[in-house]
């Protein structure tokens, strides 16, 4: 079997500001913005890797979603535990350094954890976590 990630998804609650963050903090390259009915997903990916994206979506455009899922989606995105995603780099002190210095915000430092690897963790400006891991 040959299967690979392709897309992820992560909510976002402003288009422009995830877009700004994806774009230019993490040096995503933009690969689509598509417009649909006042909601907007805009598909992002490190560069050089065409074939792994993070879609930014709409947090709630399920229509399946009741109304009491959509407060409880809210609610948990403003604590920033509903979505998230891992990613990695060769060098964690030095993407933690670029990172906080571009304004992102700071969860935790770079640390070795003691499950084996180095990492650190950021929040996207719709309070999605980001945990960058260092290859090695």
């Amino acid at each position: 079997m040959d299967i690979t990630i392709h897309a992820s998804f992560l909510p976002h609650t402003d288009p422009e500001v995830s877009l700004a963050f994806y774009r230019d903090t993490l040096g995503f390259e933009v690969r689509g913005d598509v417009g649909y009915d006042g909601m907007r997903w805009i598909t992002v990916g490190p560069v050089g890797q065409p074939d792994t994206s993070i879609v930014l979506e709409p947090p709630v455009a399920d229509p399946g979603v009741t109304d009491e899922e959509r407060r409880t989606i809210v609610e948990m995105m403003a604590k920033g535990t509903y979505g998230f995603v891992n990613l990695a780099t060769p060098d964690v002190d030095g993407t933690f350094e670029r990172l906080e210095a571009g304004g992102a915000e700071v969860v935790q430092e770079p640390t070795d954890q003691p499950y084996g690897v180095r990492d650190c963790a950021f929040r996207d400006p719709a309070g999605n976590l980001l945990r960058i891991q260092e290859r090695r």
